[in-house]
């Protein structure tokens, strides 16, 4: 799922319908609008988000709501977040390391 999630996330039409939905749950229709391309290229990208687990669509009656899944970048930030602890700590011991070739000169 996480290579899902950065894939999707990957896409700049991609995050801006993520942002979109942050306001709220939104018709496909009204995400759909803003965009320069067409409604089956929308869907399309809506898919990926789905896929990814990003985002949940309901059905009321012929309209097609999707809503964030709060859950859906959990994964990926916590790789994040373990992959910047890691580098984050490596950084600071090759400074150490630095500072104290510097001061046996």
């Amino acid at each position: 799922m996480l290579d899902r999630a950065y894939a999707a996330l990957a896409d700049p039409t991609r995050r801006r319908l993520l942002e979109a939905l942050r306001a709220g749950d939104a018709r496909i229709t009204d995400l759909a609008a803003p965009l320069p391309m067409t409604f089956a290229g929308v869907s399309r990208h809506i898919g990926v988000l789905e896929s990814a687990g990003l985002v949940t669509r309901e059905v009321r009656g012929r309209e097609h709501w999707l809503s964030l899944r709060p859950d859906g970048l959990t994964g990926a930030a916590q790789w994040m977040d373990e992959q910047t602890q890691f580098w984050s700590t490596r950084a600071d011991a090759l400074a150490a390391r630095l500072s104290r070739k510097r001061r046996a000169k």
